[in-house]
């Protein structure tokens, strides 16, 4: 989670795009990758490899599929044997929790994770204590130190980044506000982070940042040229495209008038336009959405999405892999971002409609380093 400090600026928050394309050899393209799977790689024998585990959400998101492919890069030119394995769905903590236990007992070096649920914390602390090294990549463990570091989207601030231009493009009109989360069962970082901090964005007061949902539902809105709010309602999508329609479904029909909608990705930001769509309503909806994948790009570029913030899980990966050889070979472990309790890969902006104040770069520009081709 988001640690408290003293807040920051957006920019102060973003990394150019020269820093992500420079930071370490890393790839920020991807291709189709199974899920799940052993793989061991490298010229040396198995017996001088580095074992390592990466544990996705699930492979029916591009994203993580994404993720693997990295790891896999990393591990041809790192001499890792790399071990696969993914929940049945996002949220799947069970088959995580055995993948964790079967890390242990192979005498893996270290484990990558993307965390499905708080029900994992205490496996990992299982792992710690074995002596393997805990990476967390995308969704930061609740605690943090449930993991030795996580690589990560500052998602805090993307949710900002699209808050802020949502605020710019109403131009002052009235905002009827539909927000498609994640979860509504449990509480994971990167659900409240990004909805709290598009709330943040649009200039809409939050009553407690690690909490959706408890902030007013009607008032005023301070972004751009602020106006009046009103939020019709919070619904999860479990990250997937039919959670996106029928969610989007369900708060139509509570409120037809919605204008603005935001997603906690772009599948569901593909379902929403979609329920969307069914209404006649896809020309007089902003949809905003965090992740950056060519599909999301290409969404942008069509006008199913206005705007979305580009993260990079080939990058989370590769560092993954590369910090637990480091540390076998060298004892060196890495550090955390200054002011943050975690390794910021980066985020930008994605829009072909750019808003004064908030910096981002074009679909065209996106579309060269996005993932999931």
């Amino acid at each position: 989670m988001l640690s408290s400090k003293a807040p920051r600026t957006v920019t102060n928050r973003l990394l150019t795009i020269g820093a992500v394309l420079t930071l370490g050899t890393l790839s920020l393209t991807a291709c189709g990758g199974s899920s799940t799977a052993t793989s061991s790689t490298g010229d040396a024998s198995s017996s001088e490899k580095v074992g390592v585990s990466l544990i996705v959400k699930t492979t029916s998101n591009p994203f993580f599929v994404s993720m693997q492919d990295g790891a896999k890069k990393a591990a041809e030119t790192g001499g890792v044997d790399l071990k696969l394995a993914a929940g049945k769905a996002d949220g799947d903590e069970e088959t995580q929790i055995q993948a964790i236990e079967n890390a242990i007992s192979k005498g893996d070096k270290g484990i990558l994770i993307t965390p499905n649920g708080p029900s994992v914390v205490d496996a990992l602390k299982k792992a710690k204590d074995a002596g393997l090294f805990v990476i967390a990549l995308d969704t930061p463990p609740d605690p943090a130190e449930a993991a030795d570091i996580t690589f990560a989207t500052d998602n805090f601030a993307a949710g900002e980044l699209i808050g802020k231009w949502t605020a710019a493009q109403l131009n002052g009109k009235k905002a009827t506000i539909a927000l498609l989360d994640l979860f509504d069962d449990k509480v994971v970082s990167v659900d409240y982070n990004r909805d709290q901090g598009f709330l943040t964005g649009l200039g809409i007061d939050t009553a407690d940042a690690k909490k959706n949902g408890d902030e007013a539902k009607t008032g005023k809105y301070t972004g751009g040229k602020g106006g009046e709010y009103e939020i019709v309602g919070s619904q999860a999508t479990q990250g997937a495209e039919d959670g996106g329609r029928t969610a989007m479904e369900t708060l139509l029909a509570k409120n037809p008038n919605v204008n603005v909608v935001y997603t906690i990705n772009e599948p569901a930001a593909a379902g929403a336009f979609e329920a969307l769509k069914s209404a006649g309503k896809e020309k007089d909806v902003l949809v905003v959405s965090v992740d950056g994948g060519c599909t999301g790009v290409d969404n942008v570029k069509s006008g199913v999405i206005g705007a979305t913030a580009q993260q990079y899980p080939v990058k989370m990966a590769e560092l993954g892999v590369k910090a637990i050889v480091d540390l076998a070979k060298t004892g060196e472990k890495p550090a955390n971002s200054e002011g943050l309790d975690f390794f910021n890969t980066g985020v930008e902006l994605v829009t072909d409609t750019p808003a004064d104040g908030v910096k981002s770069i074009t679909t065209s520009e996106a579309s060269k380093i996005c993932w999931g081709k």
